[in-house]
């Protein structure tokens, strides 16, 4: 444990922030911009400001959901570098912690590996939203691998934090779950001088942790309030808005999505059921019964045609009612890679002269 006398900064792993369409995505080109942007459609005509709840069963579908800045950029990037390079492009884990992501991006030619030993030499190699150590780097570096670099801005933000303030001669302390891949690239980038703190992500008890640790470190260094991940705080914040009146609360997300079961556990600590599902397939018959009003609300980086099947599925369970409640607007997006952009826009020159 890092001792009292030494400086401190607190750092956190932004625990993956706009819903967003995966399912049939298309993607437009824009010569003149370089760039692309993604369409999505069979989105359903939500209503889109919640007024009240109607006599029959109901379904308050949060807003923000699903898919965070982090989590698209991501899957773009994939997704685009299977369209520009062609497959197969090597993924080292999972792009983002989503089963049904991972397995539609398998079909398409990605390759998913848990190290970039597996990559064969100078293949193309994507690291994940969650980010990576230093010696992932240079592992791929010494196999002489393209990379292109998926990582959410938000964790390289954290990594650049850490790596400062070890320099400046701070002991770190890293809140979040130590087997996480976020906190297992943050912690790589100053080991000697961070300790793991805690195993859980939610706002309210990590907000506890500081609490405890500005008691004993009086002079210790927290972060500041925009290098929490947004989308984290405010998907937990639309649980508490809703779960007072709610009967059922049900995530859609996978199950080794951290940011999913923590929305689960907000929901359970206020009194309210709740469950996690991977799609509409996991709802058990039984967790209905007695229900008149049910939230519905997705993880960072569960697809919004999963939300979509699971609505669908309660329409015939008589949840005819669908009200959207929006508890803040998120509009955050991030570019792409500028090598995959050069890349794209390269591969535009070359269909407009052939």
């Amino acid at each position: 444990m890092a001792r009292s006398r030494s400086p401190l900064r607190i750092c956190f792993s932004p625990l993956a922030v706009s819903p967003h369409n995966f399912c049939g995505l298309r993607f437009i080109r824009s010569a003149r911009r370089g760039n692309l942007a993604s369409l999505g459609h069979g989105t359903l005509g939500y209503t889109r400001k919640y007024m009240s709840v109607c006599e029959g069963k109901n379904i308050l579908l949060l807003k923000p959901r699903g898919f965070c800045a982090g989590v698209v950029r991501a899957i773009d990037i994939v997704r685009l570098a299977l369209e520009t390079f062609g497959p197969p492009i090597y993924v080292r884990k999972e792009i983002v912690h989503n089963r049904f992501v991972v397995e539609e991006l398998s079909a398409k030619g990605a390759v998913f590996v848990e190290e970039v030993d597996e990559v064969p030499d100078g293949q193309m190699v994507i690291y994940s939203a969650h980010g990576v150590a230093p010696e992932v780097r240079e592992a791929s570096k010494r196999r002489q691998l393209r990379v292109l670099d998926a990582t959410c801005p938000l964790v390289t933000k954290v990594h650049v934090e850490a790596v400062r303030f070890a320099k400046e001669g701070y002991s770190l302390i890293l809140i979040g779950h130590r087997d996480h891949d976020e906190v297992i690239g943050t912690l790589g980038e100053a080991p000697a001088v961070t300790q793991v703190v805690g195993s859980v992500d939610d706002v309210d008890e990590t907000a506890g942790i500081i609490s405890a640790l500005r008691k004993k470190f009086p002079l210790i260094k927290g972060p500041a309030a925009h290098d929490i991940c947004y989308a984290t705080q405010n998907r937990q914040t639309a649980v508490k808005d809703v779960a007072a009146e709610s009967d059922l609360l049900l995530v859609v997300g996978s199950t080794n999505s951290s940011n999913s079961n923590r929305l689960v556990e907000v929901a359970r600590k206020l009194g309210t059921s709740a469950h996690l599902i991977e799609n509409c397939q996991s709802i058990k018959p039984e967790w209905l019964n007695g229900v008149r009003t049910l939230a519905l609300t997705a993880g960072a980086s569960a697809p919004e045609c999963l939300v979509e099947e699971v609505v669908a599925y309660l329409a015939t369970q008589g949840f005819t009612d669908v009200r959207e409640v929006e508890v803040m607007p998120e509009n955050v997006r991030f570019g792409l890679p500028p090598e995959l952009v050069e890349a794209i826009g390269g591969a535009d020159m070359v269909e407009a002269e052939a």
